[in-house]
């Protein structure tokens, strides 16, 4: 029996502990940088495994786990799950519903640790026959910037890595399906908050008042004009408002507001120009509205860059197995979507791709982060495959 056929008879095997891992996890959530619970659960998996685990990796619960293989030397490979939740409250009509209130496995990283685990273990009982060395990174944080993996970077315990690789989870996708994307593959983000200050008043005289709603107003359509007349046409950026905060009542105008919003671009020669233009029409507001304007603006996850070279590995490696255990494997677009994957890939080697989750029986499935998202259990041993023959193509 080839090794490849023993490490898929392990996670055959293992599918319905799989399941059980993923329904455990999806019932006990936690938010980004408080995964006590789910970090403790992941290293008593490991508990008397021949492997080494390092506990508290990064800025917060991250786990490294290092598998060393007996068949010789090779190259350092490391493979990701991220298990952190979102602050959504559950909507989805599942059995094993979130029991934590308002918090939620909205996103897929339930299913992440799940397969991981599994996979990690057979790894383990095959680890003799590999070469090499395999580093599985569980990623604390992935959600809140400025996230877990850029710690985890920084920290140097990924230093020796000479690839990494991780995979997602999209319902959104048709079960059966892996889509890789070479090159700019996952939007880089900043996310921003802006305050406006004005002085309020009677409804009834504005002319008395500094309108600071209106100033807030004038921004959400002119902060359009960033990328319909000062970016490229054939770059891919997007400028969000997601928050306008101006409560008050009929006749009271407002001291001040606060709007909140996110800025995507698929290419990091527009992570700057975009903030320039903000704050040129930030600076406009004051001189028009004779308001005072703070403007918050975080430079947050870069710009996930696949190399094309392991993307094109991975792509001759499952194409061998399409139609076996998933069904195919293509090339799709980017994603407009962020995702701190992209602080391994700007220091290592590697791909990030995405496996299809769709739940049976439904024409359009919920999308990542919507309060009744659901992934299809069938792509947990999907996942575990996939990633077995990208490691297996190192050290195997």
């Amino acid at each position: 029996m080839s090794l490849k056929d023993k490490l898929f008879e392990k996670l055959e095997q293992n599918e319905e502990r799989m399941v059980e891992i993923r329904r455990h996890l999806h019932e006990n959530p936690e938010l980004s940088f408080k995964e006590e619970k789910t970090a403790q659960f992941i290293e008593e998996f490991y508990k008397d495994k021949d492997v080494s685990l390092t506990a508290n990796a990064g800025n917060g619960y991250g786990i490294i786990v290092e598998i060393e293989g007996g068949a010789g030397d090779g190259p350092v490979i490391g493979i990701r799950a991220d298990f952190d939740a979102l602050p959504i409250t559950e909507e989805a009509d599942v059995e094993f519903k979130s029991k934590n209130d308002g918090v939620m496995h909205a996103c897929g990283h339930d299913g992440h640790t799940a397969y991981m685990l599994i996979l990690g273990e057979a790894l383990i009982d095959l680890k003799d026959e590999l070469k090499g060395t395999i580093k599985i990174i569980h990623q604390h944080a992935e959600e809140i910037p400025p996230g877990g993996a850029k710690s985890i970077v920084e920290s140097g315990i990924l230093d020796d890595l000479d690839e990494v690789y991780g995979i997602h989870l999209f319902p959104t996708l048709d079960l059966g399906d892996i889509t890789v994307c070479p090159g700019e593959a996952m939007t880089g983000r900043s996310n921003f908050d802006l305050k406006i200050q004005g002085s309020g008043g009677h409804g009834a005289m504005p002319h008395t008042t500094h309108d600071a709603l209106v100033a807030g107003g004038y921004f959400v359509t002119s902060a359009q004009t960033i990328v319909s007349r000062r970016m490229n046409p054939n770059d891919s950026v997007t400028v969000s408002i997601t928050a306008f905060d101006a409560p008050g009542g009929y006749n009271v105008i407002q001291d001040s507001v606060i709007l909140r919003g996110t800025v995507r671009y698929l290419s990091m020669d527009n992570k700057e120009p975009v903030y320039k233009e903000m704050t040129k029409i930030v600076k406009g507001l004051e001189t028009a509205y004779d308001v005072e304007c703070t403007l918050e603006y975080v430079y947050d996850y870069p710009v996930l860059y696949n190399t094309v070279e392991k993307i094109g590995e991975i792509e001759t490696v499952l194409s061998e197995s399409a139609g076996t255990y998933f069904d195919k494997v293509y090339r799709d677009k980017p994603q407009a979507a962020s995702e701190d994957f992209a602080y391994y890939l700007e220091k290592i080697p590697g791909a990030f791709i995405f496996v299809g989750a769709k739940p049976d029986g439904v024409e359009t499935a919920y999308p990542n982060h919507h309060p009744k998202f659901e992934v299809n259990e069938k792509s947990l041993l999907i996942s575990a495959k996939a990633m077995a023959e990208i490691v297996l193509n190192k050290v195997g």
